[in-house]
C-alpha cells in the first residue's frame, strides 16, 4: 500500500473534525514515522482544513517530520553542560561526516541527525545516542568513528 493510500485511511476517522487536526498528524506520524510531505493536500480535505493550515502544523510543531526517517537515529545532546563541554563541535563534525544537517537524513537514508536539548547523562558530556546506545565524553573524531563504525556494522 502506498504511503498516500495508508494516510488517507489513518486519517479517515477525523473526516470533517478540523480541530482533531495535530492528533490526525500524530496518528499518521506514529504509524509511519513521518508525514509524508505530498499528503498534505489530501489530509486537509479529510480533516476539513486549507492545505495551508496542515503546512503550517508541520512546520510549526518541532517534533513533525515531512521526511522518511532513517534506519538509525543520531541524538546529539545541545543543553548546557555538553554545550560547555564542546557540543558545537562535535555537531559540526557530524554535519560534516553525514553531509546533512540537525533535522536530515542521510541521501543513502541510514542516519538521521538530531539536537536535543538532554539525555540525562551530564557527566558524559558530551554526549549522544545512536538509536538507542549512548556515546559519551565526544570529541569530533570519536563522534565520526562511532558513525563510522555503525555505517561497517550494518555491512
Amino acid at each position: 500500500m502506498s504511503d498516500t493510500k495508508r494516510v488517507v485511511e489513518l486519517v479517515e476517522p477525523f473526516a470533517g473534525r478540523p480541530g482533531e487536526l495535530i492528533q490526525a498528524l500524530h496518528r499518521v506520524q506514529s504509524e509511519l514515522g513521518y508525514v509524508p510531505s505530498g499528503s498534505k493536500q489530501s489530509v486537509a480535505e479529510i480533516v476539513g482544513v486549507p492545505p495551508a493550515e496542515v503546512h503550517g502544523v508541520l512546520t510549526f510543531y518541532h517534533f513533525f517530520r515531512t521526511e522518511a526517517p532513517g534506519q538509525h537515529t543520531i541524538r546529539l545532546c545541545l543543553g548546557t553542560a555538553c554545550h560547555v563541554r564542546g557540543a558545537d563541535r562535535v555537531l559540526q563534525a557530524l554535519m560534516d561526516e553525514l553531509k546533512v544537517g540537525i533535522g536530515g537524513t542521510t541521501e543513502d537514508g541510514v542516519f538521521t541527525l538530531e539536537g536535543v536539548r538532554c539525555l540525562g547523562a551530564c557527566g558524559l558530556a558530551p554526549v549522544m545516542m545512536v538509536d538507542e546506545e549512548v556515546h559519551g565524553r565526544l570529541d569530533p573524531g570519536k563522534a565520526r568513528s562511532v558513525v563510522r563504525d555503525h555505517r561497517t556494522a550494518r555491512g
